[in-house]
């Protein structure tokens, strides 16, 4: 998700998405069209040069399509994308009602060596046992951006999102897990909680929140952050890797992990159950973990690697940051999403009434 110039990003994947040819070695006829590899991914989380290193590699063209949210990325897997695409990248929460849905395709891991590069923290999930459907491809929090011109003495809870003063502009997180999580968590519970008294406390925190007069949305993935950057909103959610590569460019922004816990997330490479290209997808699992591109990657877009053999190549200030390697005190007050049988009705349904309210 690099953040060095929107535009050369967006560019770049627009690039990717409609002109790569597939350069390289050519077939044993120069006519013939090269495979595809179709990318369903969330936007600014992939370095094009990559992509382009692919290609070379293997002779195809690979075609990006981006999505804001885990819940539209599922919305399209069921309405037909299962057999669009050859590579989602969800996050960990979600994958198990991908899995239910039987949307998944499992990963042959005699096809990608490089599974063995993850950290043992990222094999053997608990929302994937044994890595049958998922191999992990960045991790992070979720924490606030803010401006450092309306908040001169810092932030440190999620109190400036949640009890903001009155003349303070601010968006809450159009993700519902780690929306209501980060209230939840405000609150001094688990954002797991499914005890129903837990639940609505969180949700009357937000709907209150939607009343205030500096109220202004909901916005997914980099929205808020972009508009904090802008000027336009004084503080917002973000995701750890976004906010940093931001605050490389524009000093006036800052980045928190609140005080009081986050949410803690993997983002994992998986194949639709029915990828038109399988083949060439694993071949792109294992070039990803490779420890160099995986390096680069995470160099790029500044989230950390779950890949043990890229951390020497990790570029050694992002290593030393805990905005992106938290210490053992604020890992320690970090959460995974659970997916639970009944959680995904609930929180859905808190979500509608949160955002109708």
């Amino acid at each position: 998700m690099k953040l060095k110039s929107t535009i050369a990003l967006v560019a770049g994947l627009v690039t990717a998405a409609l002109t790569f040819t597939g350069c390289g070695k050519k077939s044993s006829s120069d006519s013939s069209r090269p495979q595809e590899l179709n990318l369903y991914i969330w936007s600014e989380y992939m370095d094009p040069q990559i992509l382009s290193d692919f290609e070379k590699e293997y002779n195809c063209k690979v075609v990006v399509s981006l999505y804001e949210s885990n819940e539209e990325m599922l919305g399209k897997l069921q309405a037909g994308g299962v057999s669009q695409y050859d590579i989602v990248v969800p996050s960990d929460f979600i994958i198990q009602s991908l899995i239910n849905l039987n949307l998944l395709k499992p990963i042959a891991h005699d096809k990608v060596p490089n599974i063995a590069n993850l950290k043992d923290t990222f094999v053997n999930p608990a929302f994937d046992p044994g890595n049958k459907y998922t191999a992990a491809y960045q991790w992070g929090t979720v924490g606030i951006v803010y401006s450092k011109a309306k908040y001169p003495e810092g932030v440190s809870s999620w109190k400036d999102i949640f009890e903001p003063a009155p003349e303070l502009k601010f968006m809450y997180f159009d993700s519902e897990r780690e929306m209501i999580g980060a209230a939840l968590r405000y609150k001094g519970y688990s954002l797991n909680s499914m005890d129903k008294g837990e639940l609505m406390a969180a949700a009357d925190l937000m709907i209150a929140g939607k009343k205030k007069p500096g109220f202004m949305g909901f916005e997914g993935n980099v929205g808020g952050l972009n508009k904090v950057q802008a000027g336009t909103v004084d503080i917002a959610m973000a995701y750890n890797g976004d906010a940093i590569q931001a605050m490389a460019e524009d000093e006036s922004i800052s980045f928190v992990n609140p005080k009081e816990g986050t949410v803690v997330w993997v983002d994992s490479l998986c194949i639709p159950r029915a990828a038109p290209n399988a083949e060439l997808a694993h071949k792109f699992i294992n070039f990803i973990l490779d420890a160099e591109v995986g390096a680069r990657l995470s160099n790029f877009n500044q989230f950390a690697t779950p890949n043990k053999a890229s951390l020497p190549m990790i570029t050694p200030e992002d290593l030393a940051n805990p905005a992106i390697y938290p210490d053992a005190e604020t890992e320690a007050r970090l959460e995974y999403v659970l997916e639970m049988p009944e959680s995904g009705a609930v929180f859905g349904e808190l979500w509608k009434t949160i955002k109708t309210r």
